[in-house]
Parts: C-alpha cells; structure tokens; sequence
C-alpha cells in the first residue's frame, strides 16, 4: 500500500513541477493561496502584484465576476459533453465570439486545451490541407531561432529554444528554422519596432529555395516572441514573410498564444500589425487562464478544403476529449464578454505609451543592458553573471517576490506582461520595485 496516504496536505514531494528548478522551490516554497484583480495572495498573507497575468493569460485580472459565475452555472447545469459528433450550444457560440474579433476572412475554430495542443493542431491542418488539396509533397516545415511554440514534439521540433530541445532526440523530420530578429547592437534600447532586421525574413525564401519551395507547407512564428525575452519585429518584418508565403503557396501560421486578446491593444497581433496570416494559433487570455482552453482560427479556405467527400465521412482525424468542453466554453464566453464591457482592449491600447516609458525608465538600473516594449508586454534584458547564466534574472525573479511584485524570467531577461486592467499607479510601483530589486541583485 502506498505511503502516501499519510502524506500532510504541505508535503511537497510527490508534485514534480513543470519548468521548475524543484530543488530550490521546495525548500522555501513560493505559494499562492487567493488572487483577486491585480494581485495575489501569498501563504503569508502578503499581496503580490501581478505583473505577468500569470503566466500571460490573466489579461482581465483574477477572479473576476462575470467569468466566475459562468463557471459555477455551467458546472451545474452540463459539466461534459463530447466533441465527437455531438455538441452543445456553447462550444459554437464561443466560436461565433471568436470569429467576430478575429481578422477578416478567419471564419473557422478549431478547439484545444492549450498553446502547445493549438500548435500541433495548426502544423497538422496545415499538412492535411495541402494533402486535401492533392499537393500532399508539401511536408516540410519551418520555424525560427528562439521561437517559442509549447511543449509537444511538433512545438519543440519548429520552435528554437534550444533548452526545449535537446534532451528530446530528433524530434520531427523536414523542419528547418530561419535566424531570430534579434540584434542587440544594432538595436539595443529602440523605442517602438526596430529599424534594423526587416532583411532576414529573406531566410525563408533562402531556406524554401534549398528545400524546393513545393515542398514547403507552413512557416510559423510568434508576431513578438514571448517566452524567448519580448522580441519585436524589426520594421516590415512581417510583411516580408507575408509576401514570400504568397509568393510560394506557403501557409503563414501566427502564434499569438502570449499576444492573443488584447496584448496588444488590438484583438490580435494580426491586426495590430495589419498583416494576416492564414492560421492564427491562441490560449491562455481565451478563458483569461481560469479553464484549460485553445483555439485554432483557419481561413474560409482551409476548412472549406476539408469539406469534400460523402457527408456522412469525418474530414479531419484530429480533435481531443476536452475539444469545446462547456465549462471552459463558458469561460471563454464570459471572458470575451468582460474584454467588451470593460472596454479592455481599447484600454490597453491607451496605456501603452505610459507602459512605454515606465519600461525605458530602466534603462539606467544596473545590469541593464536592453529595454523593450509594445502594448503592454515589456522586457528588461540583463548582463549575465559571467559563467552563471540565468542566475542573475533568477535571482530578480526571488527577490522581487519578497517584495511583493510577480515578475517572469526567461534567460537574463525579466519579461513583464500585467493584466490589461492595470492602473497607472500600479505601472509605476512595478517599475518602482524592479529598479530597488536590480540595485540589490549581483
């Protein structure tokens, strides 16, 4: 019989935690017990302000009312339907919502559980798209160095992360990666999009034309790259990529899992940067991170491609347990509905410039090497400790809880992204901490 029955409720052991060093943790544990609006509540009873939405998603603050009551009606009145040839009214009315804010011509939902799960759903619909279309010699794949597309093998094989990577064998054949945008010397401190880099979106023609660009089914990146460290797109970028996916009949798959619902300002980063993509990957501020929920948005013409053959045939062999599931399908309805009322998009959209400058007033701490910003995401990137890498953001990331702010990590940069309900006083103390924490850290 196992002993585990006699474990106490604050035995740590048994819960091996994700992207966590567990050694450190578990012996002075970081915990959460309450949340609300802004903050957190830690197991000492301290507030912590949030300055991440959590782990990107809690773009409407925590605990917030319309969401929560969606969750208790639903829960009582249908807790599970399946996907699999059944529905229920729900799952089709989130789409509907989704479909309104999304750019023009984006009309299909996909459902998944997560980013990681919307990531593989995007690479498999693009492959099965060209193979409807009886151009099943397009398999390759391409992504881009630093880009971050979850954690399943078809994320880690075109993300560039290289610490996701390695211990994972040869991960998914036909997968090539254009170089990341990121130069710290020729645009190290840069206000807005950077001048420097539009060039490299050449790559993927470069890499197209070594593959043999009819063999080319997708290419996805991140329109800012999140978890790598708040890499902008230098100035026309994307607008590159978006011609050379036209020039060759590559599909452009946009993960906007971290800028999805109102990051940016805008609904989508598509739009923010006024280019649209074919596939737009998202999760996290879908159900604001309260309910496990992802959506894949297709153009008309992929899904329209999929719907040939007798009626009664299923068109995509793909789909999971949770596909839609009602609870989180409540979530997302009420979650939208909150985004709308309280006007939070738009609101990001005017905060931004006050997040700008509260972002570059850093510049100057110490061990500051780059500042970033774009909607109300930013970054702070750091010298690292010689032969110590990450250890000096970590130690920014410990030292900031103790003084009450959530701040994430990623390498030696601090990347910031608050709930879109953030004030500007709220702004100001984030910022505030972080210079007091940077003067402390080695």
């Amino acid at each position: 019989m196992s002993n585990r029955l006699a474990a106490t409720p604050n035995d740590l052991r048994a819960f091996w935690m994700p992207f966590t060093a567990n050694r450190q943790f578990k012996q002075n544990p970081r915990m959460f017990v309450k949340a609300k609006d802004m903050h957190f509540t830690a197991a000492d009873g301290r507030k912590v302000l949030d300055a991440t939405a959590g782990l990107w998603c809690v773009n409407a603050g925590h605990c917030r009312p319309k969401i929560v009551k969606a969750i208790q009606d639903q829960a009582a009145e249908l807790d599970y339907a399946p996907a699999f040839q059944m529905g229920h009214p729900g799952a089709f009315e989130l789409a509907n919502r989704i479909v309104d804010i999304a750019p023009e011509g984006l009309g299909h939902v996909f459902y998944t559980n997560s980013g990681s799960e919307s990531v593989d759903t995007a690479l498999k619909i693009a492959l099965a798209y060209h193979r409807a279309k009886g151009d099943g010699a397009r398999f390759r794949l391409i992504g881009r160095e630093r880009g971050y597309h979850g954690v399943n093998f078809g994320g880690i094989s075109v993300g560039g992360i290289v610490a996701n990577r390695k211990m994972f064998g040869t991960l998914l054949t036909g997968v090539d990666h254009m170089r990341h945008t990121h130069d710290l010397e020729k645009n190290r401190f840069t206000r807005g999009l950077p001048a420097h880099g539009a060039e490299l979106a050449d790559d993927l023609e470069r890499i197209a034309l070594l593959h043999d660009p009819s063999t080319v089914a997708a290419v996805i990146i991140e329109p800012v790259a999140g978890s790598t460290g708040v890499l902008l797109p230098p100035k026309g970028y994307l607008e590159r990529v978006r011609a050379i996916c036209d020039k060759y009949g590559i599909l452009l798959i946009f993960d906007e899992v971290i800028t999805g619902y109102g990051r940016l300002g805008a609904p989508f980063a598509a739009q923010y940067f006024g280019v649209t993509p074919d596939i737009i990957t998202t999760a996290k501020g879908l159900t604001n991170g309260v309910i496990p929920m992802g959506a894949v948005i297709v153009k008309n013409a992929i899904h329209d491609a999929f719907m040939n053959g007798p009626e009664h045939a299923i068109e995509f062999f793909h789909g999971y347990t949770y596909s839609g599931n009602p609870i989180a399908s409540a979530a997302g309805i009420a979650t939208l509905a909150t985004y709308r009322e309280e006007n939070l998009f738009e609101r990001a959209a005017e905060l931004s410039a006050y997040w700008d400058n509260a972002i570059h007033s850093l510049g100057d701490a110490p061990h500051v090497i780059d500042t970033r910003a774009i909607g109300l995401v930013g970054a702070i990137e750091l010298q690292p400790i010689a032969g110590q890498p990450t250890k000096r953001a970590f130690s920014a990331f410990v030292r900031a809880f103790e003084k009450g702010l959530l701040i994430r990590t990623t390498g030696d940069i601090i990347a910031l992204s608050p709930p879109l309900i953030v004030t500007k006083k709220q702004i100001d103390e984030i910022v505030s901490v972080l210079r007091d924490v940077l003067s402390e850290v080695q």
